[in-house]
């Protein structure tokens, strides 16, 4: 069983892109986890946003497997306390199938894409940068094992 953060496109936001590997560094001691990082595309400045999500969305299906458990990080999607995320987590862990979180380029998702998820997770009501959410969430994700394992990192 792993986890992987499946993300359209590359930060360019270093610091960012330094909080992302701390929580990836600390993740690796409780789970197998990678962070996948999909080229974004070229010579887009004349397709329109559904064209852009269609094409974006071809790509992140080739990345996930059919076995696969794909939650998609959305504005829409659920929203848990980090305690409720954490148990829902834990119930993930048990079942023992790959976990692939999934952000999305600037526009979000393709029907495609949403038609594959499993479910939709969101972080806040809020927009947030879809490249600043790859820290948030793997925050989130290195909070929910703490949780689960009774360490010390979550006060509540």
């Amino acid at each position: 069983m792993r986890i992987t953060l499946l993300t359209m496109g590359r930060t360019d936001i270093e610091w960012v892109a330094r909080g992302l590997e701390m929580y990836r560094s600390r993740l690796v001691h409780y789970v197998p986890f990678t962070v996948k990082e999909l080229s974004e595309l070229k010579g887009v400045a004349s397709l329109g946003r559904e064209m852009i999500k269609r094409r974006e969305g071809e790509l992140l299906l080739k990345a996930v497997s059919p076995s696969d458990v794909v939650v998609l990080l959305d504005e829409h999607g659920a929203e848990y306390s980090s305690m409720e995320f954490a148990e829902r987590l834990g119930r993930r862990l048990q079942a023992g199938r790959n976990l692939v979180f999934v952000i999305g380029g600037a526009y979000g998702f393709s029907p495609e894409v949403y038609a594959r998820a499993d479910s939709k997770l969101s972080l806040s009501r809020m927009t947030c940068s879809h490249q600043l959410v790859r820290t948030v969430f793997a925050e989130q994700l290195y909070r929910a094992f703490t949780i689960l394992r009774g360490e010390p990192y979550h006060n509540e």
